[in-house]
């Protein structure tokens, strides 16, 4: 079985640097242009399953990636939930909770935003869909989510301190593909962006 996972295309708040987390932000002109690169990209695999985020910004892109396919939408594969942090930029998190600092902008395991979910949480949701997705007897499916559901999968399957997880940063509409045989999973691409060449 294979897995190929798409970070949804770019939003405004992506380029702004907000945390949007569940709120319904849509993909913006780039961001379409780049769930078509995906589409190019993705042209020769055939998929068997496509489930997505039911979030706009995911949906939209699966929907570009794969017109013809039923999209499955599934609310386990949304953004974190971040709470009172959505809508703002890291240095407004900063201002009104100044504790949050020791956290990092970047490592999403020692986040605790007032309002909404832990690392753990959304890894527990994740892992219990990617259960379900590896149980479905599909050969060769297609996800679209987040930059938080991709780091509970790589979490999930090969472990916190792997090499594979530690560093690891999900660009807009990167593509990453897991295939599992006897000796377990297997990355045999990790945040593709190669294809983007085509979007700028």
């Amino acid at each position: 079985m294979r897995l190929t996972f798409v970070r949804h295309g770019q939003t405004d708040w992506n380029v702004q640097g907000r945390f949007q987390g569940q709120c319904e932000v849509p993909l913006n002109e780039r961001g379409l242009l780049q769930a078509r690169a995906i589409a190019a990209a993705l042209e020769g695999d055939v998929f068997d399953r496509a489930v997505s985020s039911d979030l706009a910004r995911a949906m939209q892109t699966a929907r570009i990636i794969a017109p013809h396919l039923e999209i499955v939408p599934d609310p386990r594969w949304r953004e974190f939930h971040f709470g009172q942090w959505e809508g703002l930029t890291w240095q407004e998190i900063l201002e009104r909770w100044p504790e949050t600092a020791a956290a990092g902008v970047t490592d999403a395991r020692r986040y605790a935003p007032e309002g909404g979910e832990t690392f753990e949480q959304l890894r527990r949701r994740v892992s219990e869909a990617l259960d379900d997705l590896r149980n479905a007897n599909a050969e060769n499916a297609l996800v679209v989510t987040h930059a938080g559901p991709l780091h509970a999968v790589l979490d999930t399957l090969f472990g916190e301190n792997s090499a594979v997880t530690r560093g690891v940063r999900f660009s807009p509409a990167g593509i990453t593909r897991i295939r599992f045989d006897a000796a377990g999973p297997q990355l045999e691409l990790l945040d593709g962006v190669s294809h983007l060449s085509a979007a700028y």
